[in-house]
């Protein structure tokens, strides 16, 4: 028998192969780690040298929304004027298009018809490696684009400026540039606050209102086109904080689709001899100096007022060509009586007057790009008359809307503001002529509209007070008589005044049913359906029961036929 014996078992051979495999694994794990370690330490390095030596952002940065978007403008509701949005960018990387760029330039003209097809393919070939094809892209756009499959065209989401209610308000609002600065209006004035990052969720309210700012603008621009007029402006201020409502020039512009310089705003850039609407500032100015102490003194109109080689004169009337009394200098706006009163004044206190107002010095607003007013260089005797008649100083519609808020409220002149006023914080202001004078020209200005050349500027139950000028436009070397610019001037309700409109037409022309171009045919019009659209709106009730008392002024009046001229 034959008995076999097994060999004796190392315990160490059973063990061997997976000592082998749990080596194997933890060198791997190591050099993973060791990767992984490595990764970590190439993007930390490289999160250094960005914070280190990063350059400033490049304008596709900013497109993609690198800058902090610009806090929102209002208006003294809070509907929004201005305000930033994600909106839709379509771009391209021409270096890394594949498929046929002519066949793709021609798709891109037919969806994005601002440039040619040729203009597409001269971008596809330029070999860049960033090109813009499409701003503020609408999303029916994008994915009509984006249908088209070609891998190097990219869409970015990006903050946009919109101004929503389009062209309204233009003017006041400015616009910014590609950076994304405000360069005009209260975009520029606010640039500081609307950047703030800290300050983004606080939207800036205006002064304006903006159902009176399209009033104003429909009102306003109906009237331009009717008259074929080359520009217009108006404006609506509060008398008692200077807060501007409403304030309008035209030709307007579209601040979301900049292309070149806008037309400058006619209301604070541009200068002009506003007429007859100077009158009751001069006649005021002479009651406050003393000089008329009697509404019933009368002055010679019967003939011109021939001083050297110049020759004052006023419109054909039965009416004027007679001794006008205070009242009836201003209903019946003439030049004659009024060159006799500023006459009396002098170059001193008229002077003196203008300079009160603001007359000398650029509008008190916060765009600070105002016209200087036209100041006459030497004050002579004509100079003194024909002044006081708005001719031979210029000066903006809103150095007028000021002067009148003025002669209205009782004697206080605020400088005009853009940003709404909370309550109490009313400037003071500067008096410039007495409480007594204001009470005085109110009735005045209320039976000009009553009885004389601003009749056709009533509005049914709001109690307009106004007065029109109607003067040649200045052209180089003296004036154009086949144009004029005509302005109408009104406070309402002038029993207890709470705002002044301006508005004022540069060369109106005559139309197949309107035969005269003078104010009181095309700028008092636009103030009475204003006041009668928007009085409400501004917090005045209508009241037919009410009026000014005029019961003082009434027996000054002339009694003879009925009909006073509406030349100015």
């Amino acid at each position: 028998m034959i008995v076999v014996v097994a060999p004796p078992v190392r315990q160490g051979r059973t063990g061997g192969p997976r000592q082998a495999l749990v080596a194997v694994a933890q060198l791997r794990l190591m050099v993973l780690s060791l990767l992984f370690g490595a990764g970590m330490l190439v993007v930390i390095g490289k999160l250094a040298l960005l914070a280190l030596w990063a350059e400033p952002a490049t304008a596709r940065d900013i497109a993609a929304g690198l800058i902090p978007p610009r806090g929102d403008i209002v208006d003294r509701t809070g509907a929004p004027l201005a305000r930033t949005i994600d909106a839709w960018t379509i771009a391209i990387h021409p270096n890394q298009v594949i498929g046929d760029k002519a066949v793709l330039a021609q798709k891109l003209a037919e969806l994005m018809p601002e440039q040619s097809s040729g203009q597409y393919l001269a971008i596809l070939k330029s070999g860049s490696g960033f090109a813009f094809l499409k701003r503020r892209a609408l999303p029916e756009l994008v994915s009509a684009v984006n249908a088209l499959g070609e891998p190097a065209i990219e869409f970015q989401r990006e903050p946009d400026r919109l101004y929503p209610q389009s062209t309204m308000a233009a003017h006041v609002l400015g616009f910014i540039d590609s950076n994304g600065r405000g360069v005009a209006g209260m975009e520029k004035v606010l640039d500081k606050r609307l950047s703030d990052p800290a300050l983004r969720g606080q939207p800036v309210a205006l002064s304006i209102d903006s159902r009176v700012q399209a009033a104003l603008e429909s009102e306003l621009g109906g009237a331009m086109n009717t008259f074929r007029a080359r520009g217009a402006a108006g404006i609506v201020l509060d008398v008692h904080t200077g807060e501007v409502m409403a304030m309008v020039s035209l030709p307007t512009f579209n601040p979301n689709a900049i292309k070149g310089p806008p037309p400058r705003n006619n209301v604070t850039q541009s200068v002009y001899e506003l007429g007859s609407t100077f009158k009751p500032l001069a006649v005021a100015g002479a009651i406050d100096a003393g000089l008329l102490t009697s509404m019933g003194r009368r002055f010679d109109a019967t003939h011109p007022l021939q001083v050297g080689r110049f020759r004052i004169s006023d419109d054909p009337g039965d009416e004027t060509f007679r001794w006008l009394t205070v009242p009836e200098v201003l209903i019946y706006s003439s030049n004659i009586a009024t060159a006799r009163i500023a006459d009396e004044m002098g170059a001193a206190r008229m002077q003196s007057l203008f300079q009160r107002l603001g007359f000398d010095q650029r509008p008190q607003i916060e765009l600070n790009d105002g016209a200087k007013p036209l100041w006459p260089t030497f004050w002579a005797r004509t100079t003194v008359m024909t002044t006081a008649y708005g001719h031979g100083i210029a000066v903006t519609p809103l150095h007028l809307a000021n002067a009148y808020a003025a002669m209205v409220n009782g004697g206080t002149l605020r400088p005009a503001t853009l940003l709404k006023v909370a309550p109490g914080k009313t400037v003071a202001g500067t008096r410039v002529m007495n409480e007594a004078t204001s009470v005085r020209m109110r009735q005045m200005l209320r039976l000009i509209v009553l009885k004389g050349t601003g009749r056709m500027g009533e509005a049914k139950g709001y109690r307009l007070g106004g007065k029109t000028g109607t003067a040649e436009a200045a052209s180089a070397g003296g004036y154009d008589k086949g144009r004029n610019v005509s302005t109408f001037a009104a406070a309402f309700p002038i029993d207890a005044p709470r705002y002044v409109v301006v508005a004022m037409l540069d060369s109106p022309q005559r139309t197949a049913t309107v035969s005269r171009t003078t104010a009181a045919w095309t700028a008092s019009p636009v103030v009475s359906r204003l006041v009668s659209r928007t009085g409400s709106i501004l917090g005045v009730t209508p009241d037919n029961s009410r009026e000014i008392e005029l019961s003082d002024l009434m027996p000054l009046l002339w009694t003879g036929p009925a009909g006073a001229k509406a030349a100015r």
